[in-house]
């Protein structure tokens, strides 16, 4: 990844996972590698005049070498993923009105009935 890229990001999860990707996700091969004439790329800011002394040594992070069909197979896994996300979320809306309707009192309910609406 290109990490000058002000649509770079890094998160670490509490398990200590890192995800690196790109925030528009025009990365090809996301979140892996981004394309080297990608049209979205800008410097960031901070980074603009920033540059590395030599007290520091530079980041060595050698590139995964990257099976196609584990790039197919994970494209796959993320589109299914994407796809159940919209029926997770009415299931859990319909459980939440299920146990809204359950936890009301019957004399609320009678109330609310329209036999007894005027």
């Amino acid at each position: 990844m290109r990490e000058e890229c002000k649509f770079f990001q890094v998160r670490t999860y509490p398990s200590g996972d890192v995800s690196q990707f790109c925030a528009l996700g025009l990365a090809p091969e996301a979140p892996w590698r981004c394309p080297p004439d990608c049209p979205r790329f800008e410097k960031r800011l901070n980074d603009v005049g920033f540059a590395r002394g030599s007290l520091l040594p530079p980041p060595s992070r050698p590139e995964p070498e990257l099976d196609p069909n584990m790039v197919r197979l994970l494209g796959t896994a993320a589109e299914i993923i994407s796809a159940a996300g919209p029926e997770i979320v009415a299931e859990q809306e319909r459980a939440r009105r299920e146990r809204e309707e359950a936890s009301r009192r019957w004399w609320n309910k009678l109330r609310q009935s329209p036999r007894w609406r005027r």
